[in-house]
């Protein structure tokens, strides 16, 4: 048990909570939060929908990526500098969006979120870098699962505790704790948790072995994946990254608009299920992953639990055909998310397999950000449609199919997955 302690309070894993905290604050205040604040305000299911390209910058990361490999901010040194900087520019961002409306200004609100989505996933390629560069061999475990479990309580923040802040305030008993603020007030609040996470960075050790910066940026662009696609396989490869969760993102893209608009559930009752049990939902289905993980193989944790993930959607069609019923909807939300979080371990995991170390940053940057491609391009612009098309219940059928073809890849690639699990050992 000392030995568990002894690691978790490290003094290079402990700042990692804050950290992944600040890493998962921006995703909910440039996406589902938007989103419900849009659809709260009355704009149309159509806008809605197309917000959820404000999350490009997810995807595209990998081309800046080298650009933060290669230069080196004036303050705290190559990893460290690039966080605090985009930490204190998203924390101004995100307070600016506070003061405007989606029912009045949906355009300069929709750019503000795309600025805070680009400054966010900057954020994450100099975190990932850090935390592959500062965590000793034997840490790196425990400083995953510090770094998950920071970025899904800054979920549960941006996400269940605003809609509950900015619908009905903070209650004990008959007691008002915190009045409610409105959606531009909780904002702006959450502009300032993200400027007092900047804290974290300031306090954050420095690697015991910090590497040179790439001499030219050709170096840093051109080997990272001329490696990476010198690979046999690698395209194929490459589409199992969209086609993985494909399902799983069809089913999520709307599911608050959803709960609110489809099933007619309150913001309040959305943001305690959907958001807050949602994702502790998520993460302990992330960490029970991750323990299985540790006895099965990458493939056979790959299919079994993207088997499950495909399947949980279903919890989402028996929502829409039933009655009106918060213990159904809790019970539902949970499993998919429980599920969801299963299968978002294993293809971290494969993410992790597929980097090479001394490439790591923008290898992962590609990877990552191709693996929003089926979430911010497909079923962002084409869930409004199938819904109008197939009503609610026949839409989340639909999502149990487009699981199907990313599983089939997945058992075409079994022997291609475990020779690069092999390769990336040796």
């Amino acid at each position: 048990m000392s030995a568990v302690l002894n690691v978790y309070t490290s003094p290079r894993v402990a700042p990692l909570l804050v950290l992944g905290f600040a890493s998962g604050l921006p995703l909910a205040l440039s996406g589902s939060t938007l989103q419900a604040w849009a659809t709260v305000e009355g704009v149309p299911l159509q806008e809605i929908g197309f917000l959820t390209l404000v999350g490009s910058a997810y995807t595209l990361k990998f081309l800046w990526a080298p650009l933060v490999d290669r230069y080196v901010p004036p303050v705290l040194g190559r990893r460290r500098g690039w966080m605090l900087v985009t930490q204190a520019l998203l924390a101004l961002t995100i307070m600016v969006m506070g003061l405007l409306s989606p029912s009045e200004a949906l355009k300069p609100l929709a750019l503000l979120g795309l600025l805070v989505a680009f400054l966010s996933a900057t954020q994450d390629i100099a975190f990932d870098a850090y935390c592959t560069d500062v965590l000793h061999k034997e840490e790196r475990g425990a400083g995953a699962a510090v770094k998950v479990l920071g970025y899904r309580l800054a979920m549960i923040v941006s996400g269940g505790l605003a809609f509950i802040l900015a619908d009905s305030g903070l209650h004990w008993g008959e007691h008002v704790l915190v009045p409610p603020l409105g959606w531009g007030r909780t904002y702006v609040l959450m502009g300032v948790f993200m400027l007092l996470c900047a804290l974290a960075t300031l306090a954050a050790p420095e690697p015991d072995h910090v590497a040179l910066a790439p001499r030219r940026l050709r170096e840093a662009v051109v080997e990272p994946l001329s490696e990476f696609f010198s690979r046999r396989g690698a395209l194929a490869v490459l589409l199992l990254i969209v086609l993985y969760k494909l399902g799983d993102a069809f089913a999520g893209a709307l599911s608050t608009t959803f709960l609110l608009r489809g099933a007619g559930y309150t913001p309040t009752e959305v943001g305690a299920v959907n958001k807050v049990m949602g994702i502790a939902a998520t993460i302990v289905g992330a960490l029970a992953g991750g323990a299985v993980m540790a006895r099965w193989s990458l493939y056979r944790s790959l299919m079994c639990f993207g088997v499950l993930q495909g399947v949980s959607n279903l919890a989402y069609w028996l929502i829409a055909v039933s009655p009106r019923n918060l213990w159904l909807m809790a019970a539902g939300v949970g499993l998919e998310n429980l599920c969801g979080g299963l299968g978002t371990a294993a293809f971290v995991g494969l993410l992790m397999a597929l980097c090479r170390q001394r490439f790591s940053a923008t290898q992962f940057a590609l990877l990552s950000g191709l693996s929003a491609v089926g979430r911010t391009y497909l079923a962002g612009p084409l869930t409004p449609p199938l819904v109008q098309e197939l009503g609610w219940p026949g839409f989340f059928l639909v999502t149990v199919a487009i699981a199907v073809p990313g599983l089939l890849l997945l058992h075409a690639l079994r022997g291609r997955i475990e020779a690069m699990v092999r390769e990336g050992e040796d």
